[in-house]
C-alpha cells in the first residue's frame, strides 16, 4: 500500500510540476495578439510569383503564396516591428519591416528581383542548420518540385538525370523499376560502392539493390518506394568539403531529399495524373539465311537444307503503358500543418508479362507548441510488387534474352496443340524464350516504412537545439519458380523463395549558435553528434526436382539454404564555424570525430576537416561602380576537405569467417577464402574544389563554374595471398586513385514575357579518373569475368584483354587464310587495355516553354568517348556458345519480320 501511494506520490507531483511549467508558458501567450498578415509577391514585370515561401525571422509562423502569388496568414506575436523574409526558386531574397501593432490585419506587397543563380536560396549543408548559398565556399546543386514533376520518372533517382552537374546517372538494368546507379565526381573506391549517401527528411535511407532471386542482369533500386509527386526539392552536395560534417559515409557525396510540407490556410486538395508508353528503340539485325547447317555440331558435314527463319523479338517484346495517380491534401492554422499524399503507380516493362506496382501514402505533421518549442513528424508506407523475367541468372542461358539470342531462329518456339514448347538442339541448356516468359514465374513484393521526428528548441535568442530521430525499414520478399518439364537446364524444375529485413536508424543532436560580433560581423557556431545503426538479414530456401504442380521451394529437393545477418554500427561529434564580413565575405571551418564497428580497435575513430571560403566580389562598391551593369554578380569560392569511405568492405570483414559443412552426419566448420586483418582502416579522402558563380543580363542569365581535385589513399583492395596460408585473399589499405575534372552549369531566360516564357539550362561535366597505386602491376574486378582491370597510371575498370594485330595504316593484318591474326606485345605477351568505360565527358541541354497554361520540355543527354564491352556478341560469335555453326549471312539491316537475330563479329 506504501508503495502504490509512493508511486501516486511521484506522479502528482511530476503532474504538479508540469502544470506550473505549462501555466508559465501560457500565461505570456495570453498576452500575445492574433495578427493577420497578407499581400501579393510579384516580379519586377508584375507577374505573380507563385509558391514564393512567406515567414516572419525567428518564428514558425509563416506560408507559402498561391497560384495567384497571394498569401495569408495568422501570427499570434506581442505588439512591435518584426522582419518578414519573402524568398523564392529563381529570385533575390527580400527582408520586410513589418509593424504589429495590436489585433487586425496587414496588407504587405513584396516583389522580388530575378536572381537566376538563387545566391539567396536557403540550402541545407550539415544535419539541421540551413544557410544561403551565397555563404557555401563549395558547389551545391538544387532540383526543385517542378524538375522532379516534369521528368517523368518513376523514381527520385531517375529524375536527377541531366539536371545536376558533376552527375553521371546510369540505368543498370531495362527493368521496370530498374537500379540506377549515381556518381558524383567519378568513381572514387575499388572495392566498394560509389554511390552518395541519401537523406529524406533527415533520415539516412538505404538504396541498396538486394537481387534476392537470380535474375541476372535486372535489380531494383530502393529510392523506387519514394514517390517522386511528395518531393519539395533534392539538394547535391559533392566534394569532401562538404560532405566533412556527414561523415565516414558521404566520401560519395550527399543526396539530400526535402518532402513537402503544410501551409497555413484552409485544406487544398491536388490531384495528378500522367501516362506513360515504353517501347523497344531498336531491334537488332538478324539472320535471314533460308538455309541451315543438317548438323550444327558435326564442322565436317558441310551438308544444309531449307528452313523458315523467324523473328522472336516479335513475342519477346511489346509495348508496355504506365499510369500514376497522385491525390494530396495541405492545410492547417499557424500551429498546426500537415500534408498528406496518396500515390498508385502502375508500370509495364519492354518485355512482356514485366510490370512493376507502387501503392504509397506519406503524412508530414508541423506543430509549434510554445514560441520556442516546435516539432515535425514524417511517415510514409510504400507497397510495391512486381513481375520479373530472368535475363541470365542462375545459368548464362537461362534467360529470356540470352535464350532467344542463342537459339537457331529456324525454330518455331510457340507450344504444340498439348501446351509443350519445343527446345532447339542444344548440350547447354538453353531455353525456350517464349516459354521463360509464359511459364517461369518471378516476382518480388516490398514494404517499406520511414519514419522521422524532431524536436527544436529555441529557448533564447539566437540559440537552438535540434534533435531528429529517423527509420527505415522494409521487408523484400521475392519468389522464383521452374515449372517440371521446362527446356532449361533444370528440365525437374526449380524453386526459391527468399525474404530479407533492413532497418537502419539514426539519432542527431546539434547545438547552433548565431550572434552578431559587430554591425558587420556575423557568427554561426555548431557543435553535434550522431549515432547510427543498421541490421540486414536474408533467409532463403532453394530447391530443384520438384513434384509436378508444386512450386514452393519445400516441395523438391532442397539444394541451398541461406541464413545471414550483419548489424553495424556508426557514431560521430562535429564542430563548425563560421564568420560572415559585410555579407560579402564568409569563412567556415570544421573538424569531425568519426567512427565504425567495421574497422579494427585502433582505426576505427578518424579526424576529418573541412575549410571553405567565399567572396561576393560583386557587392563591392568599386564593382558596382565599373561593371556591375555587365555582370550583375559574381561569387568567388574555394573549399578543401577530407572524408572518408566506408562502403569498400562488409560488417565482418575484419574478420576470418568460417561457414558450416556436413561430413558423414557430422557437422564441422571449414575457414572461407577470405583472411581476416584487425587493422582495416576507413579510405581516405582529400579534395580541393576552385569556382565562381555569375549572373548578367540583368539577372536573366548566370553561369556557375567549378574545378575539383580529388585524391584518395588507402584504398580497401582484396588481395590474393600465399596459398600456404589455408586462404585466397584479404583487405589491405594499399590503393590511391584520383579524380580530376571540371563542372559547367548555365542558366538562362532567353524569352519572358506575359504569355510566353523559355528557360534554358546546359549542364557539362569531365572528369578524369586515375588509379595511381596498388602496390602492384594489375588487379581483376570481380564480376567482370576477367574484362576490367586496374592497373596504375590508367582509368579505373580499363578492359585489359587479347587483341588483333594490325598494320601501320591501323588495318587488320590477316593471315594466309584470310582471318585475322592475334596480336603479340613487345614483352611476348598478348593482352593489352583494349578500351576504357570511363566518359570524357557528359552532358545535357533542357529547354522549357511555357505558353500561357501550357508547357513543353525538352530534354536532350549526352555522353562522350568511353567504351562499352559487348558481351553479347563476345558469346555469340564464339563457335561453341554462338551461332559459328550458323550457315548463312548475317544482316546488317533492318531483319523481316521471319530471321533469326545476329550481330556482327567482334573483332
Amino acid at each position: 500500500m506504501m508503495y502504490n501511494y509512493f508511486i501516486n506520490g511521484r506522479i502528482y507531483g511530476k503532474l504538479l510540476v508540469f502544470l506550473v511549467i505549462l501555466n508559465g508558458s501560457v500565461i505570456p501567450l495570453l498576452a500575445q495578439s492574433r495578427n493577420t498578415i497578407s499581400g501579393t509577391v510579384t516580379d519586377t514585370d508584375g507577374e505573380p510569383i507563385i509558391g514564393a515561401t512567406v515567414r516572419i525571422n525567428g518564428t514558425q509562423f509563416g506560408t507559402a503564396t498561391d497560384i495567384d502569388g497571394t498569401y495569408e496568414f495568422s501570427a499570434e506575436l506581442n505588439p512591435g516591428d518584426y522582419t518578414m523574409l519573402v524568398s523564392s526558386i529563381g529570385y533575390s531574397s527580400r527582408q520586410v519591416t513589418i509593424s504589429l501593432a495590436g489585433d487586425g490585419a496587414l496588407t504587405q506587397d513584396v516583389m522580388l528581383n530575378i536572381d537566376i543563380l538563387n545566391l539567396d536560396q536557403v540550402v541545407v549543408t550539415g544535419s539541421s542548420a540551413a544557410t544561403t548559398r551565397k555563404q557555401l565556399g563549395n558547389a551545391i546543386s538544387t532540383v526543385d518540385a517542378s524538375d522532379v514533376a516534369e521528368s517523368g520518372a518513376i523514381g527520385i533517382d531517375q529524375a536527377l538525370s541531366g539536371k545536376v552537374a558533376g552527375a553521371l546517372v546510369l540505368q543498370n538494368s531495362g527493368d521496370p523499376a530498374g537500379g540506377i546507379s549515381i556518381r558524383l565526381r567519378g568513381a572514387s573506391t575499388i572495392s566498394g560502392s560509389s554511390d552518395p549517401l541519401y537523406i529524406i527528411d533527415g533520415v539516412l535511407v538505404s538504396n541498396s539493390s538486394n537481387q534476392l532471386v537470380d535474375l541476372g542482369g535486372n535489380t531494383q533500386n530502393r529510392l523506387v518506394d519514394i514517390n517522386p509527386a511528395d518531393i519539395d526539392r533534392i539538394e547535391i552536395i559533392k566534394g569532401a568539403a562538404a560532405a566533412a560534417i556527414y561523415g565516414s559515409r558521404a566520401s560519395n557525396g550527399v543526396v539530400q531529399i526535402f518532402t513537402k510540407r503544410g501551409s497555413e490556410g484552409a485544406p487544398k486538395v491536388s490531384l495528378s495524373t500522367s501516362f506513360r508508353v515504353n517501347s523497344l528503340r531498336k531491334e537488332i539485325d538478324v539472320n535471314e539465311s533460308p538455309i541451315a547447317w543438317v548438323d550444327t555440331g558435326d564442322r565436317t558435314n558441310l551438308e544444309t537444307v531449307p528452313v523458315e527463319r523467324f523473328n522472336y523479338q516479335d513475342v519477346i517484346f511489346d509495348t508496355g503503358y504506365g499510369t500514376e495517380n497522385t491525390v494530396s491534401v495541405t492545410g492547417g492554422s499557424n500551429k498546426t500543418k500537415y500534408f498528406f499524399s496518396g500515390s498508385y503507380l502502375y508500370n509495364e516493362g519492354i518485355i512482356r508479362n514485366t510490370n512493376f506496382q507502387r501503392y504509397s501514402s506519406r503524412l508530414n505533421i508541423d506543430q509549434q507548441l510554445t514560441d520556442w518549442l516546435s516539432f515535425n513528424y514524417g511517415l510514409s508506407y510504400a507497397n510495391s510488387t512486381s513481375d520479373d523475367v530472368p535475363n541470365g541468372g542462375i545459368s548464362a542461358f537461362y534467360g529470356a534474352l540470352t535464350g532467344f539470342l542463342f537459339l537457331d531462329n529456324s525454330l518455331d518456339i510457340n507450344p504444340d496443340a498439348n501446351g509443350v514448347y519445343p527446345a532447339g538442339p542444344s548440350s547447354f541448356g538453353r531455353p525456350n524464350p517464349l516459354e521463360v516468359i509464359e511459364t517461369y514465374k518471378f516476382g518480388q513484393e516490398t514494404n517499406r516504412v520511414i519514419s522521422n521526428l524532431g524536436i527544436k528548441m529555441s529557448p533564447f535568442e539566437g540559440f537552438s537545439a535540434d534533435y531528429r530521430f529517423g527509420a527505415d525499414f522494409y521487408n523484400q520478399s521475392a519468389t522464383g519458380f521452374l515449372p517440371v518439364g521446362n527446356t532449361s537446364a533444370f528440365p525437374n524444375g526449380w524453386s526459391r523463395r527468399s525474404d530479407a529485413n533492413a532497418f537502419q536508424y539514426n539519432h542527431d543532436l546539434n547545438l547552433l549558435y548565431e550572434a552578431n560580433i559587430t554591425p558587420s560581423v556575423t557568427s554561426s557556431s555548431m557543435i553535434g553528434g550522431t549515432w547510427q545503426g543498421e541490421t540486414f538479414e536474408v533467409l532463403a530456401l532453394t530447391s530443384d526436382r520438384l513434384t509436378p504442380t508444386v512450386q514452393t521451394a519445400d516441395g523438391g529437393t532442397v539444394t541451398g539454404q541461406q541464413d545471414t545477418r550483419t548489424e553495424i554500427s556508426f557514431w560521430g561529434v562535429f564542430a563548425q564555424q563560421t564568420f560572415g564580413f559585410n555579407e560579402k565575405l564568409f569563412i567556415t571551418g570544421a573538424l569531425r570525430s568519426d567512427g565504425a564497428s567495421v574497422f579494427g580497435e585502433d582505426d576505427r575513430n578518424q579526424l576529418y576537416v573541412k575549410a571553405s571560403g567565399s567572396y561576393l566580389i560583386s557587392n563591392e562598391g568599386f564593382w558596382q561602380n565599373a561593371i556591375g551593369n555587365v555582370i550583375n554578380s559574381m561569387k568567388l569560392r574555394a573549399s578543401w576537405g577530407q572524408a572518408g569511405n566506408l562502403t569498400a568492405i562488409g560488417a565482418y570483414d575484419r574478420f576470418s569467417n568460417f561457414n558450416t559443412v556436413n561430413i558423414n552426419g557430422a557437422t564441422g566448420v571449414v575457414p572461407l577464402p577470405l583472411l581476416g586483418n584487425e587493422d582495416l582502416a576507413p579510405e581516405q579522402q582529400e579534395e580541393v574544389e576552385f569556382g565562381t558563380d555569375i549572373s548578367f543580363l540583368k539577372g536573366r542569365a548566370g553561369l556557375e563554374f567549378t574545378y575539383y581535385e580529388q585524391n584518395v589513399t588507402d584504398l580497401l583492395i582484396n588481395r590474393e595471398v600465399a596459398a600456404s596460408t589455408g586462404y585466397t585473399n584479404r583487405f589491405e589499405n594499399v590503393g590511391e586513385l584520383e579524380n580530376k575534372g571540371i563542372e559547367v552549369l548555365f542558366r538562362a531566360n532567353p524569352v519572358k514575357t506575359q504569355d510566353f516564357k523559355w528557360n534554358l539550362t546546359a549542364v557539362y561535366n569531365a572528369n578524369e579518373n586515375k588509379v595511381t597505386n596498388i602496390e602492384g602491376d594489375r588487379i581483376t574486378l570481380s564480376g567482370s569475368f576477367g574484362t576490367s582491370h586496374v592497373i596504375p597510371g590508367e582509368s579505373l575498370g580499363v578492359f585489359y584483354r587479347q587483341f588483333y594485330a594490325r598494320n601501320p595504316d591501323g588495318s587488320l593484318l590477316l593471315d594466309a587464310n584470310g582471318y585475322p591474326s592475334v596480336g603479340i606485345n613487345e614483352d611476348g605477351t598478348g593482352s593489352k587495355i583494349i578500351g576504357d568505360p570511363n566518359p570524357d565527358w557528359n552532358g545535357s541541354l533542357i529547354n522549357e516553354f511555357e505558353y500561357k497554361n501550357f508547357s513543353l520540355r525538352v530534354q536532350f543527354d549526352a555522353v562522350q568517348g568511353f567504351d562499352v564491352f559487348n558481351w553479347n556478341r563476345r558469346l555469340l560469335d564464339n563457335d561453341r556458345f554462338g551461332g559459328g555453326g550458323q550457315c548463312g549471312k548475317r544482316t546488317s539491316r533492318r531483319a523481316s519480320q521471319k530471321s533469326r537475330p545476329r550481330t556482327s563479329r567482334n573483332l
